[in-house]
């Protein structure tokens, strides 16, 4: 059999990275397959990437997917200033950052906090399991309240919530998923490409070595058991519309896509959950976590808020594209303005 190729004419091969040295079993090489399937699917010119990281295991999955790009690895928890720089140089770039929950949540809170309330055009994907892996099983900022570890003790602080953290800094995607449901997260990294701002990704990825006990929240064992999705995802790209019959909450239908494929669509309550109410999105992140829950699905979205570069009224050619005589005023402009301040003062 032929192998199949993308619109681009590439095979799902040309989007792998280097073999993982993470451990068998950890979530963050699931995620990584994901993001090698999605690019695959979408058609996305691996060269217009640019992958972005911090420190931990977590910033080691870059090197996992997508070889032909770009990448950098940054400094701990400086990840989001390196990709705001990155973006605004160059407006062209599709950017995917790969983050802990120590380096999301840590170390990086307020890089991160910044990033968000900008709206870089970033995938932004936090691969959170609850310890610092890479150091050998210490609490992060999102560990569970009384978690007990064999190593580290007990917890006797609060976790922090990535998603109410980025739906407070005005957040324009948020959602959260489970590694080990990768239908789930390979949709939502779909709807996250198509989004024009931050998208925010908190996927709770299981530690194998250090955090997998039935009684944390970020392990294989409670996310099964624990799981509550908010909507069955389906991401249909941005082709001509699609009509279909006028359909009643609760019912069944199929529709045939583009490529020939079909997709089922159950149309859920809309009283459920309203993904563009901000209120609404808090009040379920508060609510599930009274209940112990584990909510995932898209929590919130605001496709309407502009970007860093709309709102700092950036021409449309990429920075980095512009030669010096474009990027550097000439004298007589220079001169100009300097009188300017000196007469204002």
């Amino acid at each position: 059999m032929a192998t199949r190729e993308n619109k681009i004419g590439l095979q799902r091969n040309d989007y792998k990275g280097g073999n993982s040295t993470l451990c068998l079993g950890c979530g963050h090489n699931s995620i990584s397959s994901q993001i090698i399937q999605v690019a695959f699917d979408l058609a996305i010119n691996p060269h217009d990437v640019i992958k972005l990281s911090g420190i931990g295991c977590s910033s080691k999955s870059p090197a996992y997917f997508l070889s032909r790009s770009h990448g950098f690895n940054s400094l701990h928890g400086r990840m989001a200033a390196i990709a705001t720089g990155s973006t605004t140089a160059n407006t062209s770039l599709i950017a995917v950052g790969v983050s802990g929950d120590g380096d999301t949540g840590s170390i990086g809170l307020g890089n991160f906090k910044h990033m968000v309330r900008r709206n870089v055009p970033i995938v932004y994907i936090v691969e959170n399991n609850g310890v610092y892996g890479l150091t050998k099983g210490q609490f992060s900022a999102t560990a569970d309240y009384g978690q007990e570890l064999k190593y580290a003790g007990v917890n006797e602080l609060p976790p922090i919530d990535i998603c109410l953290e980025a739906l407070a800094a005005d957040a324009s995607f948020v959602a959260r998923s489970f590694a080990g449901d990768a239908n789930q997260v390979r949709e939502l990294l779909k709807a996250a490409f198509s989004h024009h701002g931050t998208a925010v990704l908190d996927i709770i990825s299981p530690c194998v070595t250090f955090n997998n006990h039935e009684s944390s929240s970020k392990s294989y064992p409670y996310g099964k058991a624990h799981e509550e999705p908010l909507q069955d995802i389906t991401f249909i790209p941005d082709y001509q519309p699609i009509v279909i019959e006028e359909q009643e909450p609760g019912t069944v239908q199929t529709v045939q896509m583009h490529d020939g494929s079909h997709v089922v669509l159950k149309k859920l309550d809309p009283t459920q959950h309203d993904p563009t109410d901000k209120l609404a999105a808090m009040n379920l992140l508060e609510d599930t976590r009274k209940q112990n829950q584990f909510i995932t699905g898209l929590i919130f979205v605001d496709k309407n808020r502009p970007t860093l570069a709309e709102t700092s009224h950036m021409i449309d050619e990429p920075l980095a594209h512009l030669s010096n005589d474009r990027l550097r005023p000439p004298r007589e402009t220079l001169d100009k303005l300097v009188n300017h301040l000196v007469c204002c003062d």
